[in-house]
């Protein structure tokens, strides 16, 4: 009973049953209508057959008279087909014909029109013809008419087709809803079982695509992008959580261990170098923290940036003037290749920290292996296409083909990198500034070392 409450509920059964009725309806209007139209036209011939008929057999009245009327009736009764004729006298007595009886009353109203009656026919069988009397000199009767037992076969026959097409179309509609509700409710079914499995925990479930390419395909794929991106967001959040408590943890130790030696030192210049370096800790964990959240709030998509004409040659071409004497100091030479405008469409303060990154991360990682190889960076601003490329290269160790999808990941590190400070979100703000710019960051070999590329689309929105 369950079962059978279920299946009448479902949308797949009372579609079908919409559909049913309509075409039910459609089928009885059309079948209808042809048999109205096709009576309509068998009574308009028979009356134009009865009037030829009262034409010629006038004809032979007017020319012999009785007797002439009398062998033109017997002409015309002798030939096969469906056409009735009958001379009778005012008594309703049989003078020529092929009708063995009718009303007498019929034939006193001396009906002037085609009417329908009853009659007996030459076998003895009631039938039904369609007929027109005329009163003629001599107290005589003429009636011509024609059977209509073609007409009733054909009523027949409409009634048959469409006894049929009701049948056929319950059966068509039983077996459509059969097969609709069998498709419709296993693939709910399927939804519905993915559904639990996801509010179970489990966000790698994904809904069936069958392959059909229809609304449940497309409805599926939707969701299936909607649960990959939520995965992706809860799996970034646990990454988070888990870098934060790894990668944090030492930092805060380490400002702890320094402000509690400060407290228990008496020496004063002591306990404000503790308190300087503790307070340089804090600046970085602020750095970091920044960074997380803006990483964030770019994936998540909540930023709220607006974007304005930027000149990215000009941009460049400051960035680097200030980082010049930072990589002076490390020993760097430093390059810019930027002439002119490049016209770019976004956040001059988002695109300014992620080309800074960029340098930063060059000047810090890009040493050669050689030492006495001196570290050199390129930074070039050249249009690509409908693309703009802002890149950075250096002339260090690089990072492995195979390494350089992981390096734009949260805190990740190379081990050839652990020596130096930094936290390993440098390369993953790049990305995301990238990504929320409609643009990519792309890491290649310089030849040697990396070259890192902003790619951006000319007019972003």
């Amino acid at each position: 009973m369950a079962r059978g409450g279920r299946i009448v509920s479902t949308t797949a059964f009372k579609l079908s049953a919409i559909y049913l009725a309509v075409f039910t309806v459609f089928a009885l209007v059309f079948v209808l209508s042809i048999n109205f139209a096709a009576n309509r036209l068998f009574n308009q011939q028979i009356s134009a057959t009865i009037a030829s008929e009262f034409s010629d057999l006038a004809i032979a009245w007017n020319e012999g008279g009785v007797v002439g009327l009398i062998n033109a009736i017997d002409g015309r009764s002798n030939r096969p087909g469906a056409s009735l004729y009958l001379l009778a006298d005012s008594n309703g007595g049989i003078v020529a014909g092929n009708v063995n009886a009718v009303a007498t009353e019929f034939l006193a109203r001396a009906v002037q029109t085609p009417a329908v009656v009853g009659y007996t026919g030459d076998d003895g069988v009631q039938r039904v013809a369609m007929v027109q009397v005329v009163r003629l000199s001599g107290g005589l009767f003429l009636l011509v008419g024609r059977d209509m037992s073609e007409r009733e076969r054909f009523a027949e026959i409409t009634r048959l087709a469409l006894i049929v097409a009701g049948v056929l179309l319950l059966g068509l509609g039983l077996v459509s809803w059969f097969f609709v509700s069998r498709r419709v409710l296993r693939r709910i079914d399927s939804i519905s079982a993915t559904t639990r499995r996801i509010m179970a925990g489990d966000l790698t479930g994904r809904l069936e695509v069958a392959g059909t390419k229809d609304e449940f395909d497309r409805l599926a794929d939707s969701l299936n992008a909607m649960l990959e991106r939520l995965e992706a967001l809860m799996r970034g959040l646990k990454e988070v959580s888990d870098n934060i408590a790894h990668d944090l943890k030492t930092p805060l130790s380490r400002m702890r261990n320094r402000l509690d030696a400060a407290l228990a030192s008496a020496d004063r210049e002591a306990g404000r170098e503790a308190m300087a370096a503790a307070i340089e800790d804090a600046d970085q964990l602020i750095e970091t923290f920044n960074a997380l959240l803006t990483i964030a709030r770019i994936e998540a998509g909540s930023t709220d940036e607006h974007a304005d004409e930027v000149d990215a040659a000009a941009m460049v071409r400051d960035i680097v003037e200030l980082y010049e004497p930072v990589a002076d100091e490390a020993g760097a030479a430093i390059v810019v290749q930027a002439e002119g405008t490049q016209p770019l469409r976004g956040n001059r303060e988002l695109l300014s920290q992620a080309v800074a990154n960029l340098i930063d991360n060059a000047i810090k990682h890009g040493r050669p292996a050689d030492p006495a190889t001196p570290p050199s960076i390129r930074v070039s601003v050249r249009r690509d296409g409908n693309d703009l490329l802002i890149a950075v290269a250096d002339n260090g160790p690089g990072i492995p083909e195979e390494e350089r999808g992981r390096v734009q990941e949260r805190f990740v590190r190379l081990e050839t990198s652990r020596s130096t400070p930094g936290t390993g979100l440098g390369l993953s703000l790049v990305a995301a500034l990238a990504k929320l710019h409609r643009g990519r960051l792309e890491l290649t070999d310089a030849g040697p070392g990396l070259l890192a590329t902003i790619r951006l689309p000319v007019a972003v929105a």
